[in-house]
């Protein structure tokens, strides 16, 4: 979740510190370093954490998720 996160937060053109403060005004009580440390996945986020970050992103929860190489997707249907 982690680098998806800062890769939209990057391309929105949002510094860790900015993003944050987006956060809090929707209710979330996160310091940039709690966001940093998001970022670089030394900590976990809640269910409705990872819904706000989506929000905040405009981006949708799936979009959050890296995406899996299409290789691993054949292998994971298969069983």
């Amino acid at each position: 979740i982690g680098p998806q996160v800062r890769k939209f937060r990057v391309e929105a053109g949002l510094s860790q510190e900015a993003f944050a403060t987006r956060l809090q005004v929707k209710g979330w009580d996160i310091s940039r370093g709690g966001l940093s440390k998001i970022e670089a996945r030394l900590r976990r986020v809640t269910d409705a954490e990872l819904w706000m970050l989506s929000k905040a992103l405009s981006k949708s929860v799936d979009e959050l998720f890296p995406a899996r190489p299409k290789d691993l997707e054949r292998v994971l249907r298969q069983g």
